[in-house]
């Protein structure tokens, strides 16, 4: 399991201390250092099968300043592909990355159901 992260961001110690509570072994990746690249992107849209929206942090302050609310409908698949690999703090974080399954932000609940399936 890979959890990338932000160290910044308490939601992502938040889950990371329920990953430690839980006593589940991961690895742990800063999003800022190691921003997850296009090929990544595109495994985990596909592999996962989610839509690409769920990836983006919308209550972020650079997706509002690009006011991507409105202009990620008019663009293309690429496009917003190429916008999370080229910005880290676009993209919604925690995620946790399994074998089985990817969870992108932290809900105790739905991470404590999945971990438990």
């Amino acid at each position: 399991m890979e959890l990338i992260e932000y160290s910044k961001c308490s939601t992502c110690s938040k889950a990371k201390k329920f990953l430690n509570n839980q006593h589940i072994d991961f690895t742990s990746r800063e999003i800022k250092e190691q921003t997850p690249n296009e090929s990544e992107i595109k495994n985990w849209l596909k592999k996962y099968n989610i839509d690409i929206h769920k990836l983006f942090n919308t209550s972020g302050l650079i997706y509002k300043k690009l006011d991507l609310k409105n202009k990620l409908k008019n663009m293309s698949e690429e496009e917003k592909i190429n916008l999370l690999a080229h910005n880290a703090m676009l993209i919604k974080r925690p995620i946790l990355v399994t074998d089985k399954y990817l969870l992108i932000g932290f809900k105790e609940k739905e991470w404590l159901e999945k971990i438990n399936s």
